[in-house]
């Protein structure tokens, strides 16, 4: 009942968070205005010609953004649990590990470089690739070893993270300074290139993060008890932490190819989730999710309205709010 509760809670306050962040902004819309809209999105029908104006602010530029919030928000809070367990670090986030260094830097590429040479396309599948390509680094660095502890990952993920802004930083000063205002933003995250046609390549890495924490909740619990004891009850725990580092790997270079760098996410939203549902994975992903996708149309919201008519990167906001959180950790240990 308590679980049910949690869970119906979260999901009321997210509904009323995403229907505040559709209505305010540089134009403030009327709750009548953004519940019509949602309804013609919902039933699948185009907007009448003689339809109120503002629908279209709705349906081309806030839902889109809205729903790419929702999803990138609940897949970072879903990774965050799981590299949290595989790792044994309560700090591990989905940016400890170089992803999010190698899609800044495959973004940075095309910013200061190549250009669009593939149209709106081009940024997304820059950041994918050097996202995959950051993780592969890390899985080969980490398979060589012949101990795949949690602790070499990181190492190995510090190790590729270093590299890559190396490599980024160098682009951004030997590049078109012109483009170092859109750099800038790349990195500290932002969700200004939200599109319908691109919120499938999100939905792709919620779905293989979100599934797989479903499907294998129970090897994942069996982790908490430790390697000895998880081996102990048919896990084969060096396959496990790899695997799930590749699904992390993957769908976090899905979210990083389409709004770049927003940090602490992944880090704060499993101690939240944690504390309303425990450590079992099955209902703690799924909090997790919810709490991690509010979180984030939060934060964008908030983003967008501090400075208007000027739009704060949102990375901005949830690292002020991560910076916090970590000190209240600490406070606690």
């Amino acid at each position: 009942m308590k679980l049910a509760l949690t869970f119906a809670s979260g999901l009321l306050i997210l509904i009323g968070l995403t229907v505040l962040a559709i209505a305010v902004g540089s134009t403030t819309l009327p709750t009548g205005v953004v519940m019509e809209a949602l309804g013609y999105a919902v039933t699948g029908q185009s907007p009448a010609d003689d339809a109120h104006p503002l629908m279209r602010i709705v349906l081309d530029l806030r839902l889109p953004r809205a729903l790419l919030a929702l999803v990138v928000g609940a897949g970072l809070g879903i990774v965050g649990c799981l590299l949290q367990t595989v790792t044994r670090n309560d700090l591990a986030d989905p940016f400890l590990f170089g992803l999010s260094s190698g899609a800044a830097a495959g973004a940075v590429l095309v910013i200061t470089v190549t250009g669009d040479m593939l149209g709106i396309w081009t940024l997304p599948i820059a950041a994918f690739v050097g996202g995959l390509l950051a993780s592969a680094i890390v899985l080969l660095l980490v398979t060589r070893l012949e101990d795949q502890g949690p602790a070499r990952l990181v190492l190995a993920g510090l190790a590729v993270s270093f590299l890559f802004a190396a490599i980024t930083n160098y682009m951004v000063f030997a590049g078109d300074q012109r483009a170092a205002h859109s750099v800038l933003f790349w990195t500290l995250g932002g969700l200004g290139l939200a599109r319908w046609e691109l919120l499938p390549i999100a939905l792709a890495g919620l779905a293989a993060v979100l599934i797989y924490a479903q499907t294998r909740h129970r090897q994942l619990d069996a982790l908490l008890a430790g390697d000895d004891t998880a081996m102990t009850l048919g896990v084969n725990v060096p396959a496990m932490r790899a695997i799930t580092f590749l699904v992390c790997a993957f769908a976090t270079a899905a979210f990083v190819s389409l709004t770049g760098v927003i940090g602490f996410v992944g880090l704060m939203v499993p101690h939240l989730a944690r504390s309303l549902v425990g450590p079992l994975h099955r209902s703690l992903t799924l909090l997790a999710a919810v709490i991690g996708a509010g979180l984030l149309v939060a934060s964008d919201t908030l983003a967008r309205t501090i400075l208007m008519p000027q739009e704060l990167p949102v990375g901005i906001v949830t690292t002020s709010i991560g910076a916090l959180f970590v000190l209240l950790i600490l406070r606690k240990v």
